[in-house]
This record gives structure tokens, C-alpha cells and sequence, in this order.
């Protein structure tokens, strides 16, 4: 079987589709190939992203906030967006097996503290994993089968 590929999408690709994009390389890249893009890239990935997914012990340092106009012309199995304005700006991708729509608040602007705003960003970590796992196994369960 090939491998799945997966667009991850927000609207800053700052944050959110960070984090997506490394829970899903941890826990599925033997079954995913896996991106992130940005409706509206920041141009950074916001420090606090990194830091909470370090807790973790997963490393996106080196990750990039890039466009969605950089993935325009690929073909993706999943295309999942994790805010509202990135579903209504996403396109629909010629070949794609699925979209799918998680809406996922951003913690980047999460009013508070140090403290408050760090847990803003565990707590995106915990949605999405969540989604991230029921996904990962929905897929394994899948290839599974097909053999």
C-alpha cells in the first residue's frame, strides 16, 4: 500500500497545523506522509507551539509556516482544515479522498498569563491528538483489512 498523504490546514499555519503535522509524523509515519500549509501563512511557527510539543517530546523546530498555493496542484488522500476560515477558503483538491473538518480554537490568541496561554496551547495539543488518533488507527484499521 502506498503511503496516505495528508494536508493539514489553518488559516496561519503558526500553530494549529503545526502541531497536527508532528502528532501526525510521531504517530503515523509509517502510514502517512503529512503536511501543513496556511491560508494566511504567519511566516513563523509560534514559539509556544514548540515549546508545549517539546513537553511532549516531539520536535517541530524546524517546521516552516508555508501557503496553501505551495500544495495547489498535489494530490492529497485527507485534506483536513482545523478552523472556519480555513474550510471556507479551502479548495476543493481534485483527487482528494476526503476533507475533513476539525474546528479547533487558536491558542495563539488566547487571552492571559504565560502560564494561561502555555495551557491554551496543551489543551489544542489534546484535541488534536485526539482527532489524530482516532484517524490513525480508523486508517490502520483500514490497510488491515486490505491485505
Amino acid at each position: 500500500m502506498t503511503m496516505i498523504r495528508i494536508l493539514v490546514l489553518c488559516t496561519g499555519n503558526a500553530a494549529r497545523s503545526q502541531i497536527a503535522e508532528g502528532l501526525f509524523r510521531t504517530h503515523a509515519s509509517d502510514l502517512l506522509q503529512v503536511y501543513s500549509a496556511g491560508t494566511h501563512p504567519a511566516g513563523f511557527v509560534h514559539p509556544m507551539a514548540i515549546e508545549t510539543m517539546k513537553e511532549r517530546g516531539i520536535d517541530i523546530s524546524e517546521h516552516t509556516s508555508k501557503s496553501l498555493r505551495y500544495f495547489g496542484q498535489q494530490k492529497f488522500d485527507y485534506v483536513i482544515t482545523l478552523c472556519d476560515d480555513a474550510q471556507l477558503e479551502c479548495p476543493l483538491f481534485p483527487g482528494a479522498y476526503e476533507q475533513l473538518h476539525w474546528s479547533t480554537p487558536d491558542p495563539s490568541f488566547y487571552p492571559g498569563t504565560e502560564s494561561e496561554r502555555l495551557d491554551a496551547f496543551r489543551r489544542t495539543i489534546d484535541s488534536l491528538s485526539k482527532h489524530i488518533t482516532t484517524l490513525v488507527e480508523e486508517l490502520r484499521n483500514k490497510k488491515a483489512a486490505s491485505h
